[in-house]
């Protein structure tokens, strides 16, 4: 795979993007800001940004020639070891790409796969991870020649007349087919902890990746879990058990949505995923900081149709009210831009709120308002408790 995390060098990339009828100008320079976070993410150094308006991606190359030729002129002139591209490339385009460029060419899936590799601490997370980049590669043997290392010795392997393409192809299924009856053994495990944890009510959450959700699940079950201003600090599923007032209930902490996630990605992690699936309450988690948040809320909504959780009673939590600005502009648009933070009670009367209901406005990192979540979030506990085991109201 992309393989340049960990290089003693940090690797320098150009990043490439392009604006279309699906995507503005303005979404693809907010997506190459992701790309680049991304790039950094993984050990590299992006060095510059690359756009080009086309009506639609270019079946050979993916941009013209024009503007292959530009980046080809750059990456020369500034020594750049990688081109990565915004969106997920053909394995021809790779190809003509990196003959054209004579460096090595990655899409955002590639990158993604190669940042949850490194990230992939439980042998689960590892075996999930390696599904997914087997997934990715086999289609792509043709066009990214890479020859694999044979865990099987060659003899008596190969069929008559069977080309070597053809040979790791059958390697490659093998190991797929492995990797799927291990994740099965392992998702029965999981699904018999899962009903081991008794009547407890369970609440999981979700968010794009990098809004504070593992900030958050510390500060709400006083322990530590692994948190980082990075993309995909989390891969695994983590559940703590949680108590309010007299109140038990389990909260877990999930892998990060982001958009243009592959499908096979989250195919492979369903089981991870299952602790969303499986949960009676969602905590929707907001970085009301980051200029794109409504589309990440869409992202993560989407993800959640996906995976059939979409209609699952939900708190959406904006988080990092500390860092948030709200941009006004005077009516004639002339004067410059005014920046001002709104009070709490502005946000809770904002379209926001409006638009998100229930929600709530928190800082998780300045432990704002998080009193106020753990009320709300003991009322919705105590409901679905009350509702599912109505002989317990001896608890409360």
């Amino acid at each position: 795979m992309g393989g340049f995390i960990n290089s003693v060098e940090p690797e320098k990339a150009v990043l490439v993007g392009v604006s279309s009828q699906d995507q503005t100008l303005l979404q693809v320079e907010e997506y190459l800001e992701e790309l680049a976070f991304l790039l950094e993410t993984a050990g590299a150094i992006p060095v510059k940004r690359f756009i080009q308006k086309l009506d639609s991606p270019n079946s050979r190359t993916f941009i013209g020639s024009g503007k292959l030729e530009e980046i080809k002129q750059f990456v020369k002139a500034h020594e750049i070891d990688i081109a990565v591209f915004d969106d997920e490339l053909s394995p021809s385009q790779v190809r003509n790409i990196e003959k054209e460029l004579e460096i090595r060419a990655l899409d955002r899936t590639n990158l993604i796969l190669d940042i949850f590799a490194h990230r992939a601490k439980t042998a689960y997370a590892k075996t999930q991870v390696e599904l997914a980049q087997y997934e990715y590669l086999l289609p792509r043997l043709a066009g990214m020649w890479t020859h694999l290392e044979r865990q099987r010795g060659g003899i008596g392997l190969r069929g008559p007349g069977e080309t070597e393409i053809e040979t790791d192809r059958r390697i490659i299924r093998m190991k797929i087919a492995l990797l799927k009856d291990q994740l099965e053994k392992i998702d029965k495990q999981m699904i018999t902890q899962r009903k081991n944890r008794g009547k407890m009510v369970r609440v999981a959450l979700v968010g794009y990746t990098n809004v504070g959700k593992s900030t958050l699940m510390n500060l709400l079950s006083k322990s530590e879990v692994f948190a980082e201003n990075k993309l995909f600090a989390t891969l695994d599923a983590t559940v703590r058990k949680v108590v309010i007032g007299n109140l038990p209930f389990l909260l877990s902490d999930t892998v990060g949505f982001i958009r243009k996630l592959p499908h096979h990605l989250v195919e492979s992690f369903k089981s991870t995923l299952d602790e969303v699936r499986e949960a009676d309450l969602l905590l929707h988690v907001v970085d009301i900081s980051h200029t794109g948040f409504e589309e990440q809320i869409s992202v993560v909504n989407q993800t959640l149709q996906e995976i059939k959780a979409g209609d699952k009673p939900t708190v959406v939590v904006f988080n990092k009210t500390d860092a948030y600005n709200y941009i006004k502009k005077d009516e004639d648009d002339l004067s410059p831009v005014l920046r001002e933070n709104l009070s709490l009670e502005e946000l809770e009367n904002s379209w926001m709120a409006k638009n998100n209901s229930p929600s709530l406005f928190i800082s998780a990192l300045k432990k704002q308002n998080i009193e106020e979540l753990r009320r709300l979030l003991y009322e919705k506990v105590r409901e679905i408790h009350i509702t599912r085991y109505p002989y317990d109201d001896f608890l409360f």
